[in-house]
């Protein structure tokens, strides 16, 4: 009986079909200029590397490429960058004495163990996964056997590591407060306060869109008489410079009015804002009507 043996497995077939994709995401991932781009390109990888995984008769770290690595923590790397923003530039100040020193130590150290595994994976004569899976049953069967007998050790100081960074990351992201925290009394005795000064709503802030022609959170609100709301957009869309000119929401307005009032110009003119009198600052305990009251008894006397 003639024993027919492939020239070319799956796994081989995988590999070179998806090495250069894996290679171009790597350069892409260093050499991107957009944050943005360089965690795309960085999914690719990941993912090519966990149906390199699958080809191999490992499902359950093809699971666990795809669900932990892929899904979870590169949506972490997307989010970070979508709340500090996607066009803010990096700081180049070494902010920890002998950093640049230490990084080239650890990537000179990387090599080395880089080079060492490819070295024994040309030179030496791995087992495979087909054994480790076929001496304890399975994929999943053979690391669990790994994990929690040989590497026991290993696994759990990595464990404790893991954990001590995420306290020390809650640690160092909590801020101590130096002022008492306001109360809602205090706040609202604020409100009433500005308004009494400077004549500040104290009603809440306009919602975004509100009389405009869109409802985009970076489309500032109108007020009833045409004018921009400047409040009813983020500070930090203005910051990034995302939000829509006033002139665009303005326009379209202006020529509707022009053409119902025609040639009275007068009528679609917004009318003048009336002048606001500061009223005398409330004392601790004193509401709005007691203040008007003294302010008409010292009239008459």
């Amino acid at each position: 009986m003639i024993t027919v043996v492939p020239l070319v497995t799956g796994a081989e077939v995988a590999f070179w079909m998806l090495a250069p994709i894996m290679v171009l995401g790597a350069l892409g991932l260093v050499l991107a200029k957009r944050p943005v781009h360089s965690a795309l390109c960085l999914a690719v990888v990941m993912i090519s590397l966990a149906i390199q995984y699958a080809a191999l008769d490992a499902p359950f770290l093809f699971a666990v490429q795809i669900i932990v690595y892929t899904g979870a923590i590169l949506m972490l790397f997307l989010f970070v960058l979508m709340l500090v923003g996607v066009d803010a530039a990096d700081s180049l100040v070494e902010t920890i004495k002998g950093q640049r020193v230490l990084a080239g130590i650890a990537g000179l150290g990387f090599a080395i163990l880089l080079i060492a595994a490819i070295g024994n994976a040309i030179v030496g004569t791995p087992m495979g996964l087909e054994q480790a899976n076929t001496t304890h049953g399975g994929n999943a069967q053979g690391l669990a056997a790994l994990i929690f007998n040989d590497y026991v050790f290993a696994f759990e100081a990595t464990a404790a590591l893991l954990i001590t960074a995420a306290v020390g990351a809650m640690v160092l992201a909590h801020r101590e407060r130096l002022k008492e925290k306001k109360t809602q009394r205090d706040l609202a005795g604020e409100r009433m306060r500005r308004y009494a000064e400077t004549g500040e709503h104290p009603g809440p802030l306009p919602t975004p869109g509100v009389f405009a022609r869109h409802n985009a959170v970076h489309v500032p609100a109108l007020l009833p008489d045409g004018s921009v709301a400047e409040k009813s957009v983020s500070q930090t869309l203005k910051a990034r410079g995302t939000v829509l000119d006033a002139r665009d929401l303005t326009g379209p307005i202006t020529e509707s009015l022009k053409q119902v009032a025609g040639d009275k110009s007068d009528i679609y003119k917004p009318p003048p804002t009336p002048a606001i009198e500061s009223l005398p600052e409330l004392a601790e305990g004193q509401g709005t009507d007691d203040a008007a009251t003294g302010t008409e008894e010292e009239e008459g006397k």
